[in-house]
């Protein structure tokens, strides 16, 4: 079991917009459940070659991660209550607590979406506080969903993740009907600031797509074509 201590406590976040796409600001990420120990063992190798900020994976994966990750700056993240966000505050918690004991460093929770749009902002406060609470010293990024939210919802949403003390809201699970628009992450910048990261995720796989959600206000990309989109080329 990996200690706490294995995440860089204290380390910058990369919260504040960037100029530029580079390496440092993609999380490497492969989450389809088909995806086998020898894809892994790829995708941290591929991270380490080309310092990505972290490996994505899913919670099955992060102990492996973790070990192969070892001794380089590359982070391992994972997601919790994902793809739908419809697990209890309490299997949530859980999860994100075995995962950071696991070495998890970064956690990429599904918001509650019903709740959400039932009107129930405190228990949707409370879910998101209830896992940066279990993450610390983790960071914890809200995936927000946004093909299934109104512009309203995606406001109030990004100002209760601030509220509960998450460090990042991400635009899409990559599961979802669609993914991250060039006018959701303008609009999750607008609404948090400089106070949190903007993740944008989901559908990106070209080099061009990336620099534009960069320059529209994302600190950090979710991708599986990472590289291509460095190379700039077309994934394939």
């Amino acid at each position: 079991m990996v200690s706490h201590g294995a995440c860089r406590v204290g380390a910058d976040p990369g919260i504040a917009p960037v100029k530029e796409l580079a390496a440092r600001y993609i999380d490497h990420t492969l989450l389809k459940p088909e995806g086998t120990r020898q894809q892994i063992e790829k995708l941290c190798t591929e991270a380490a070659e080309f310092g990505f900020a972290s490996v994505c994976v899913n919670p099955t994966w992060v102990s492996y991660c973790s070990h192969l990750l070892r001794g380089t700056k590359v982070l391992v993240c994972t997601v919790v209550g994902f793809p739908l966000g419809a697990n209890t505050t309490e299997v949530k918690a859980s999860e994100t607590k075995q995962c950071v004991e696991q070495g998890a460093c970064e956690i990429d929770m599904v918001i509650n979406i019903g709740r959400l749009k039932s009107g129930e902002y405190d228990f949707v406060a409370q879910d998101i506080h209830a896992v940066v609470e279990a993450a610390h010293p983790a960071h914890v990024k809200v995936i927000l969903e946004n093909c299934y939210l109104t512009d309203e919802e995606k406001i109030k949403a990004s100002l209760l993740s601030r509220e509960a003390g998450a460090h990042f809201v991400k635009t899409s699970t990559g599961f979802g009907p669609s993914g991250a628009k060039i006018e959701d992450v303008a609009l999750m910048r607008r609404v948090v600031g400089e106070q949190l990261g903007v993740k944008a995720a989901g559908g990106i796989r070209e080099y061009d797509i990336a620099s534009k959600m960069i320059a529209a206000g994302a600190s950090r990309l979710g991708a599986s074509a990472s590289i291509a989109i460095l190379e700039h080329r077309k994934a394939a």
